[in-house]
């Protein structure tokens, strides 16, 4: 099969990304293969590109964090459906055949993957089998964060860095659902402008605003009972300044650093939390448990048309590397998707 491979990850440009033919996979037991139709592209595959995020250990080589596509083949263990409806999708189990999305712990940037049958989800309804490439990865971070480990609750203030993100815009659409109020840093009026249709309600400018400034004047001087945080070391001091009593800081991305200083007596005086997740090392078990949930708290309302992916731009496979640059430039709104398979 065709795959997109690191050829040279101790350089880490986008060059590095090369197409290449490979093995195809095997289903093992409990796994499933699909055949690719698209994947998207995350952060987390330009930091493997550069070399700073490897895969968990026996996991595929390839980058790629999530797909759409078709089961061609189900693993030892894995009953296939006796019943397909009109829109191809199994009513008992999962049938070859199926159109499903996948979160992944990498590999996607190929023809085929195999997977556990508990990170497979159904294309939702109203969505087309491409675009549900960039769905699960942002769907699964965002809930397993805000929800699973932040537990937002409604009538609550959340700061989003980076809201015209990929994360960023599913967070806004799945946060407003849960009834919180939503605060958005974003490096452009035009990204500023799309985080306000989709729900945000806080819209700073953070190259020429203070985002601890705004949040507090718009709060009358409490902050945010939750941050999501993309950027790490560079905003910890700032992110703890701007949190509520009792809030928490969710840590997700590291795009300000690694290593920052944080003030324990103000952490304490606000009886606060800071927890850094990786929705990539989880298991294979509790991956199933946050697609689960996703499957029915958010899938829902994907299909009722209250939350929506949002699609900047398509590549083609072997144009991996452009996908990259796009990425890195951080011009983008929503999700940079690769179509694999026609």
């Amino acid at each position: 099969m065709r795959a997109i491979t690191i050829s040279e990850p101790s350089d880490g440009g986008p060059e590095a990304l090369v197409i290449a033919d490979v093995p195809a996979p095997e289903p093992g037991p409990g796994e499933v293969l699909v055949e690719v139709v698209a994947a998207g592209v995350n952060r987390a595959d330009v930091m493997q590109r550069k070399g700073f995020y490897p895969p968990p250990p026996g996991e595929s080589e390839l980058p790629g964090l999530e797909v759409s596509g078709r089961i061609i083949a189900l693993g030892e263990g894995v009953e296939g459906s006796r019943r397909v409806d009109a829109t191809g999708r199994g009513s008992e189990g999962w049938a070859v055949g199926e159109e499903v999305c996948a979160l992944l712990a990498g590999g996607g940037y190929a023809e085929q993957v195999a997977l556990p049958v508990g990170q497979l989800l159904p294309v939702p309804g109203g969505v087309s089998l491409e675009d549900a490439a960039g769905l699960p990865e942002v769907a699964c971070t965002v809930w397993s964060n805000l929800v699973m480990v932040a537990g937002l609750q409604e009538g609550e203030t959340v700061l989003l860095h980076g809201g015209s993100s990929g994360i960023g815009t599913m967070a806004i659409q799945i946060a407003r659902q849960l009834g919180a109020r939503v605060a958005v840093t974003a490096g452009s009026q035009e990204k500023l402008d799309a985080c306000a249709e989709l729900g945000a309600q806080i819209l700073i400018n953070y190259p020429n605003q203070d985002f601890v400034e705004v949040l507090k004047d718009a709060t009358d001087g409490r902050g945010a009972d939750v941050v999501l945080d993309v950027v790490g070391a560079k905003y910890l001091d700032r992110n703890l300044d701007v949190l509520a009593k009792d809030g928490r800081i969710v840590v997700i991305g590291l795009l300000g650093g690694r290593k920052g200083e944080l003030d324990l007596g103000t952490l304490l005086s606000k009886r606060g939390r800071v927890q850094a997740t990786s929705l990539r090392s989880l298991s294979a078990e509790r991956k199933a448990e946050v697609v689960a949930q996703v499957r029915e708290h958010v899938w829902p309302w994907i299909e009722q048309g209250l939350v929506r992916t949002i699609v900047h731009s398509r590549h083609p496979l072997e144009r991996a590397a452009d996908a990259h640059r796009e990425m890195e430039e951080s011009a983008h709104i929503g999700k940079i998707l690769l179509d694999v398979v026609g």
